[in-house]
């Protein structure tokens, strides 16, 4: 057997597999043998068919299928010993010229190379965004949490911020959804007109458009789906069932400690800086997320190399379960090129930089976790053993070492992020956070 690289450039190369007779007699003839012995052929015993005969019935399929063997082996051992970085499969190149009945076999696959470039990730700055919550945002905390925990007193008629509760009817959509609600999310300020001074009891007509800030709200308090919630333009009916009024709660140390446990927190001051502490853990999940996308992108777009695009359209096209047309190819990959070239970099990036998760790292994560979720719970001082015990459980099941993997690799690649690529920080609040990153 001899096998052959030759480079068509740098991106494209031919790998050919020479098979001669003695490389694979051997096998077929064995397998034939053993044919013989369990053939079931009418007119003979077991084990007494005639070679010749095995031989007609069998010999072909045996011969492809050993061939095939040798074949996927010998190439597959010559890929990993020339260490040759591929993208896709080999694709076959002249199947449909080998002749069966031939006694040598030569077999040619095209190869799709990985090219080779650079990654800067101290190129092109990118914002990091700090988001703050601001007083105004601390503000309307402290008097949801004082709502929340403050007397409710029913009432027939119906005033600015009070609670409503009734049903939705629309004939035209089949509407008919009971809900409670406030009025400061009705946004629209004809339909705030309308309700306003409204009593228990009466029946008021409210346009859904602009009724409320945000459409889904229509999903919410309306009940329609997400796709009519959209743009939604009808007229619904409101039965005022309930109007309702809070007293605010006091701030004083009966709920802070209700809010916070015993002596956490003793002042307005120390509850809102307990708040503000809170809600920045919470905004820097979605900072980082952000952070981490706007690096991929700036990544994808100023890390340039070219592809074996004709190879790898040839690849889509060949091997899912159905074919494709060589249009639906190159849709195909034109929608997945983007993601192949971030998978090019981030394996980059990760093999220079020593980024790949290790099994002791993935058990400390799993205790870590583990650890955090037990303290919601109220054992915030679980046992080494009792933790090596869990972890144990958890990774052994795949699919669970699978989603803390990926949970692992993302947190690895974002430190690696924020230590290396050029950031520029920006202080934000919230709002304009989601007004400048998503709109």
């Amino acid at each position: 057997m001899n096998i052959t690289k030759k480079e068509i450039d740098t991106l494209n190369a031919v790998v050919t597999v020479d098979i001669k007779k003695e490389d694979y007699s051997e096998k077929v003839t064995s397998v034939l043998n053993n044919y013989r012995k369990t053939a079931n052929i009418p007119g003979f015993r077991k084990g007494h068919v005639p070679m010749g005969m095995v031989q007609k019935q069998y010999g072909k399929a045996v011969l492809v299928e050993e061939v095939n063997k040798l074949l996927q082996e010998s190439l597959n051992n010559f890929l990993t010993e020339q260490k040759l970085d591929i993208l896709g499969n080999p694709l076959p190149k002249n199947e449909a010229e080998i002749n069966w009945e031939s006694d040598d076999f030569t077999f040619e696959f095209d190869l799709g190379l990985s090219p080779s470039f650079d990654v800067d990730v101290k190129g092109k700055a990118v914002t990091n965004y700090k988001i703050v919550a601001d007083e105004e945002m601390l503000n309307n905390q402290v008097k949801t949490i004082r709502k929340q925990y403050g007397k409710l007193t029913s009432k027939t008629e119906v005033a600015k911020d009070d609670e409503i509760t009734g049903t939705f009817t629309s004939s035209d959509m089949e509407i008919d959804k009971k809900a409670t609600f406030s009025t400061d999310v009705i946004k629209g300020k004809k339909q705030l007109s309308a309700l306003l001074k409204a009593k228990v009891g009466d029946e008021v007509t409210l346009k859904t458009k602009g009724m409320f800030a945000d459409d889904h709200d229509n999903q919410k308090y309306l009940g329609v789906d997400h796709d009519a919630a959209h743009g939604l333009d009808i007229e619904v009916t409101l039965k005022i069932e309930e109007v309702n009024t809070r007293e605010m709660a006091e701030l004083n140390q009966e709920l802070f400690d209700k809010l916070f446990g015993e002596g956490v927190v003793s002042s307005e001051a120390e509850l809102k800086a307990k708040i503000k502490e809170d809600a920045e853990k919470q905004f820097e999940q979605q900072s980082d997320q952000k952070l981490l996308n706007d690096v991929v992108e700036s990544l994808i777009d100023n890390t340039k190399f070219d592809l074996p695009d004709t190879f790898l359209q040839r690849w889509i096209q060949m091997s899912g379960e159905t074919p494709l047309t060589e249009e639906q190819a190159k849709e195909e990959y034109a929608k997945s090129e983007k993601g192949l070239r971030y998978q090019l970099i981030e394996g980059k990036i990760r093999a220079e930089n020593n980024l790949q998760v290790s099994f002791d790292e993935l058990k400390d994560y799993s205790r870590t976790m583990i650890k955090g979720q037990m303290a919601q719970f109220g054992q915030m001082d679980p046992s080494d053993e009792e933790l090596d015990t869990i972890a144990a459980r958890i990774l052994s099941n795949q699919d669970e070492v699978k989603r803390i993997s990926e949970q692992l690799n993302t947190n690895k690649l974002l430190q690696f992020f924020k230590e290396n690529a050029k950031l520029k920080t920006k202080e934000i609040t919230y709002d304009k956070f989601i007004k400048e990153a998503y709109e």
